[in-house]
């Protein structure tokens, strides 16, 4: 079984009389350690796909698992106990406590969840060692999306799932954040996935989901991923 399973997975939305198709059919798996890219045009299922994997949504049918526990199945009590100690979020706005430093907003994620890594080290990982006391109005946007990213990692997930992690960030800032995420796969073997429209991303990807009208149009696997410094867009 794979670390990660989507088996003909459905979503649907009614709108008044209309029936709206989100995701309609989705099958994909995805293995332990790989960086994965899931890309596609707006409108496409994305953003759906990683709202159900992170237990945020449920599928209308079809089967959702995680390192062998059936999400698809889960009630409500167990689908927090699950984005609370399986799932690590990074999202495009870095949604920081402002009242809070880098630390403590690290501090924070690591309250509600059962084995987590201390925060001091994660952003010492991420680079932010000497920026631990400052707030959120005191770093840049590529600092903040790393205290983001280490708030997320300092739950110890099993998966971290980003969803468009550089949208808010320029060029040089987002080719870095790029390259954090590629260098976090490949040194603690945690499993990432990030959602994107930007084609250019799938270069650094050990598997790319290419989505669209809801499906799962094609799954490429790459053998020799390309370094995030070398990535142009």
């Amino acid at each position: 079984m794979a670390f990660v399973e989507f088996k003909d997975v459905r979503k649907t939305y009614q709108m008044g009389d209309v029936e709206v198709r989100a995701v309609d059919g989705m099958d994909f798996a995805i293995e332990r350690g790989e960086l994965v890219v899931i890309v596609g045009p707006s409108g496409a299922g994305k953003t759906t796909v990683l709202n159900m994997l992170g237990g945020m949504d449920s599928c209308s049918s079809g089967t959702i698992a995680l390192d062998g526990a059936l999400v698809s199945a889960m009630g409500e009590r167990e689908l927090t106990q699950y984005r609370r100690h399986d799932i690590g979020f990074v999202f495009q706005f870095y949604n920081l406590v402002q009242n809070l430093t880098a630390l403590e907003n690290v501090e924070l994620a690591g309250q509600i969840c059962r084995d987590p890594l201390p925060a001091a080290d994660v952003l010492a990982q991420v680079g932010l060692e000497k920026r631990m006391d400052n707030f959120p109005a005191q770093l840049s946007g590529g600092e903040q999306q790393r205290v983001a990213i280490a708030r997320a990692l300092a739950k110890n997930p099993k998966l971290l799932l980003c969803d468009e992690p550089t949208g808010a960030l320029d060029y040089r800032t987002g080719k870095q954040i790029l390259g954090l995420l590629q260098d976090t796969c490949r040194s603690t073997g945690r499993t990432v996935v990030i959602v994107t429209h930007n084609m250019a991303f799938t270069q650094i990807a050990d598997r790319v989901i290419h989505v669209r009208e809801g499906r799962a149009q094609a799954v490429e696997l790459n053998d020799r991923p390309a370094d995030a410094a070398v990535v142009e867009w």
